[in-house]
């Protein structure tokens, strides 16, 4: 009897496929676990990089590099496949399934048709595990979704290669080596250290330093560009912070319940603690998206809306600036 797969919802695409690639491999991870071995937290601005007729905003690492970095620190080996064919992707995945092979694809989402329509838009970044086969229907476990669900042999090649900014190339990728033993308490030291040397990197458009170049940016672009532009940067902001991939304020809440996890592994007090800190930095970022909607909606009555903001994101970037700080000076007493 083959193994079964076992689907289980997660709040972020790729943290929920690696652990749900890993538990079939006997290596149980938490979602939580997983995002901060691989130093998922992040913050990217890039005013040359253009989206959608806005500067390039991301919480997130590229896709892939959670996974990759959760696999580099785990001793895990994981084989990766781009195609040009999508005849010789298809029978790539019909070869793994064969063998009973769960495997994870990247995709797009804007045809992805089990979505929802507001759900729906040009990112190429999401990611599935496809377990099996029936007929001409593929199973998908989409950890954002509460159940597996299935997608056309059609419908799963129209979103594996998908147009666009990262488009996916039938991208698909599977863990082709697990240790049965592993060495967690490093991994979540290394994992920690990435993310502060990352977060509090002296450079203006990655990491804390970046927060508080996009809150000066606020006001500068309401001086120079007006309200309309300027409110379409700050829709372009909050998509990237609250829809594509959980985003600032989600993003944040899984990191605190990693701290709180690797608190107990590591027997770190302090680290519990900061997950409390980290929690209430979460709040911050979704009352910064629900201000930033209110005023691409013109819904907000606040007088001078483009300084406030500013003033709230200055505040968060204090906030992450001494987190990050701090969390660098009490992971030192772990080695």
């Amino acid at each position: 009897m083959s193994k079964k797969f076992e689907h289980h919802q997660s709040a972020h695409c790729e943290n929920g496929v690696a652990s749900n690639l890993l538990a079939f491999n006997d290596l149980h991870l938490s979602e939580p676990m997983i995002f901060g071995i691989g130093s998922g937290i992040l913050f990217f601005y890039m005013p040359l990089l253009r989206v959608y007729h806005a500067p390039g905003f991301s919480f997130r690492p590229t896709p892939g590099a959670i996974f990759n970095r959760v696999a580099n620190k785990l001793g895990i080996k994981i084989k990766r496949q781009k195609f040009k064919n999508p005849q010789k992707a298809q029978e790539a995945l019909d070869q793994n399934l064969a063998k009973n092979i769960p495997t994870g694809l990247q995709i797009g989402v804007y045809n992805l048709s089990y979505f929802p329509d507001e759900y729906r838009f040009h990112f190429n970044a999401h990611n599935i595990v496809v377990f099996g086969k029936e007929g001409d229907r593929y199973l998908i476990s989409d950890p954002v979704m509460l159940q597996t669900t299935s997608l056309s042999v059609a419908e799963l090649e129209k979103v594996r290669f998908s147009k666009g900014i990262l488009a996916p190339h039938g991208h698909m990728y599977y863990p082709t080596y697990v240790p049965k033993n592993i060495d967690l308490e490093k991994a979540i030291i290394k994992g920690i250290k990435l993310t502060c040397f990352t977060m509090l990197a002296p450079l203006s458009f990655v990491g804390v330093k970046a927060i508080r170049r996009v809150a000066k940016n606020i006001v500068i672009w309401h001086k120079k560009k007006g309200a309309k532009i300027t409110n379409h940067y700050l829709a372009q902001l909050v998509r990237m912070q609250e829809e594509i991939g959980t985003g600032g304020g989600g993003f944040r809440y899984v990191y605190a319940a990693f701290l709180q996890e690797a608190s107990d592994i590591l027997k770190n007090k302090e680290l519990f603690e900061m997950s409390k800190e980290m929690t209430a930095i979460g709040d911050l970022w979704r009352d910064f998206a629900v201000e930033i909607a209110r005023v691409y909606k013109n819904r907000s009555n606040t007088s001078n809306v483009y300084q406030v903001l500013s003033d709230k994101m200055m505040h968060i970037y204090e906030r992450e600036n001494a987190f990050f700080r701090k969390l660098k000076r009490v992971i030192k007493k772990n080695g």
